[in-house]
C-alpha cells in the first residue's frame, strides 16, 4: 500500500511537471487560453499532494504516504510557477482579469516574496483595480529587484501620478468644505 501509493505520487508530481511544461511551450507560442488551461491542469494534479492544502473530507479514506524533501520542493516549486505562469498568461488575454492576476501572484508571493515578476504583476493587477497604494508597494518592491526594468518603472510612475491627482483632488475638497 505505501509502495503504492508513493508511485501514485511520483506519477502525479511529473505529470504536473509535464503539463507545466506543455503550457511554458503554448505560452511562447502566444496561444494563453490553452497555456492557461494545461497550467490549471499541472496544479489539478498536485492539489491532492500538498499536505498544507485541507482535505476536502477530512479522515475520510486512507491517508497517502508523506512527501519526501524532495517531492514537496517539486510539489511547492511546480505550483509556484504554475500560478505566476498564469499570472502572465492572464495579463495577455483580453479582457484581463485583474482580479485572478492579483490572487495568482499573491499566492506565488506567499511562498517567494521576492519574486520581482510577482511583484510587478501584482503591482499591474492593483493599478487596473485602482488600489494605487497597494500598487504602490508592490511596484516599488519590484523596482527595488529590477531598477533597470522599463515597465515596472512605467507601471511606477503611472500609480504615483494617480495617486498625485487623487491626493491634489482629496486637497480640493477639503479646501471646499473648510476654505
Amino acid at each position: 500500500q505505501e509502495l503504492w501509493g508513493g508511485r501514485v505520487m511520483e506519477k502525479r508530481l511529473q505529470e504536473a511537471q509535464l503539463y507545466k511544461e506543455k503550457g511554458n511551450q503554448r505560452y511562447r507560442e502566444g496561444k494563453y487560453r490553452d497555456a492557461v488551461s494545461r497550467y490549471h491542469r499541472a496544479l489539478l494534479q498536485l492539489r491532492g499532494l500538498d499536505p498544507n492544502l485541507p482535505s476536502p473530507i477530512p479522515n475520510l479514506g486512507p491517508q497517502g504516504p508523506a512527501l519526501t524533501p524532495e517531492q514537496e520542493n517539486i510539489l511547492q516549486t511546480t505550483q509556484t510557477d504554475c500560478y505566476n505562469n498564469l499570472a502572465a498568461c492572464l495579463l495577455q488575454m483580453e479582457p484581463v482579469n485583474y482580479e485572478r492576476v492579483k490572487e495568482y501572484s499573491q499566492k506565488v508571493l506567499e511562498r517567494q516574496p521576492d519574486n520581482a515578476k510577482a511583484l510587478y504583476r501584482a503591482g499591474v493587477a492593483f493599478f487596473h483595480l485602482q488600489d494605487y497604494d497597494q500598487a504602490q508597494q508592490y511596484l516599488l518592491a519590484a523596482v527595488n529587484r529590477q531598477p533597470k526594468d522599463a515597465n515596472v518603472r512605467r507601471y511606477l510612475q503611472l500609480t504615483q501620478s494617480e495617486l498625485s491627482s487623487y491626493h491634489q483632488k482629496e486637497r480640493q475638497l477639503y479646501l471646499g468644505m473648510f476654505g
